[in-house]
């Protein structure tokens, strides 16, 4: 199925055989990445007998083999397998349709009087052939968000195939509900979902096409690339801005190189409309576009990343702001495991990019009850629950950021866009935010299996 625009037999014949060498590639170079982490592993349990002896000896051989495994077997495994992945993946493709298809952009909006216009002069900035209709979506605001749309709207008279709407909700519905009333709203097939705090950069939109019109034909959406725009707010932002432009960055990467990106986020992606009817929308929970990516998952479609589309997000500039943020994402993507269990024994590449999410649950649990504790008595000179053989994990982890700085460096200098970037920043991210994160993340879990209420904003 074709989306974008119909192809002839012959067209489609010669397309598959493309699509079918395509993906006998990419089976390899997984293969290739599988091997060397498994290799790794390997030779992680070989050095860390001695020690695992030695825990066991402490708690039980039991205990001590779930403890290892998840300080280090595992995420040794994870840097192996990401690290060849980043290294092996090819040029993404682009290719530019016949003819450039209308679109409508989705914007959510709850009580954003301060960000939404900014977010609109972006949109009325964009340089894109085609037709562009925009919906915002007040979820029921009590501040001036839909007088700062109302007033935007002088930036898009004159500008051709250009169409700005404002569609008030009488009270606040959640996130997923006012996403589903635009997308009954919508004009177009192609559905780009931005939040009203996002700033597009101008040749967003023509890259998230051109990937998807280069993409297998039952791609039914594609994740475009997030970076932090406020990343001189604070210490906290500053973190982010490296979260974003390695940690985020170089997982899509990879996800996207298996056919199987794991979240189109909300904020910046784009979607066709059928594709999401056909799943039965956007659903009604914490993480909403975690769950409705696995749902075109689990369907059989394809979901990719477009890393040279670029949109900036104004980050929390607060550590709480910043761990309600997080707590939604690990709840979301428990949401997401419990609504798709059956994604967990499909038999495609995707597979263990699914049970990988699944293993952060027990990675958080002991790196929060294990290894923080362990920390603590490593400086004590216990070397009980952090010990030399974990210190494995930090040169593949050190060589993947190394790989991932040096794409996005070159991505952001082909696009002649230039990022200010904090030192300070990257040691935060390096070496504090992870002992932050993690913990914050097991509240997340928790929070979804105990029932904690629910909100988007």
């Amino acid at each position: 199925m074709n989306y974008i625009e119909p192809i002839g037999a012959a067209q489609t014949s010669a397309s598959q055989e493309f699509w079918n060498k395509h993906r006998n590639k990419v089976r390899r170079r997984y293969l290739i990445a599988l091997a060397f982490a498994l290799g790794w592993v390997l030779l992680s349990i070989w050095m860390s007998l001695p020690w695992l002896s030695d825990l066991g000896n402490l708690a039980t051989p039991l205990i001590a083999l779930f403890v290892l495994t998840f300080v280090a077997y595992v995420p040794g495994f994870m840097n192996a397998f990401l690290l060849v992945s980043l290294v092996l993946r090819p040029q993404s493709r682009r290719e530019t349709p016949a003819s450039w298809p209308g679109i409508t952009i989705l914007v959510a909006a709850y009580q954003e009087e301060e960000l939404i216009g900014a977010t609109l002069e972006s949109i009325a900035q964009l340089e894109y052939p085609g037709e562009l209709e925009i919906l915002v979506m007040d979820d029921g605001s009590t501040d001036r968000t839909s007088d700062r749309v109302i007033e935007s709207k002088a930036l898009f008279e004159g500008l051709p195939n250009r169409d700005l709407r404002l569609v008030r909700e009488a009270q606040n519905r959640g996130k997923a509900r006012v996403l589903n009333h635009g997308l009954d709203l919508a004009s177009h097939e192609l559905i780009v979902t931005i939040d009203a705090d996002t700033l597009l950069e101008k040749g967003c939109i023509v890259s998230l096409i051109e990937h998807l019109v280069a993409s297998p034909p039952e791609t039914a959406a594609i994740a475009g690339t997030v970076f932090v725009a406020n990343h001189d707010d604070s210490w906290i932002t500053r973190a982010q801005q490296w979260d974003y432009f390695h940690g985020i960055a170089a997982v899509k990467r990879m996800q996207g190189m298996y056919y199987g990106t794991l979240v189109a986020q909300g904020a910046f992606s784009i979607y066709r409309k059928q594709a999401v009817l056909d799943v039965g929308g956007w659903p009604d929970t914490v993480g909403e576009d975690i769950v409705l990516t696995w749902s075109l998952l689990r369907r059989g479609m394809v979901v990719r990343h477009a890393e040279d589309a670029i949109a900036w997000t104004n980050a929390p500039t607060t550590f709480g702001g910043l761990a309600k943020q997080r707590k939604r994402w690990a709840r979301g993507m428990i949401e997401a495991l419990s609504i798709h269990k059956a994604l967990l024994a499909k038999r495609n590449l995707r597979t263990m990019l699914i049970w990988w999410n699944l293993l952060f649950v027990s990675i958080d649990l002991v790196f929060t009850l294990a290894f923080l504790p362990g920390l603590i008595l490593a400086v004590l000179g216990i070397y009980w629950l952090a010990g030399p053989i974990t210190f494995l994990v930090l040169p593949l982890a050190a060589l993947w950021n190394v790989v991932i700085f040096r794409i996005q460096t070159r991505m952001l200098k082909r696009m002649n866009l230039k990022m200010k970037k904090s030192f300070i920043g990257f040691i935060l991210y390096a070496f504090i935010y992870p002992l932050l994160m993690q913990p914050v993340s097991v509240w997340g879990y928790f929070a979804e299996l105990f029932g904690g209420k629910k909100q988007w904003n």
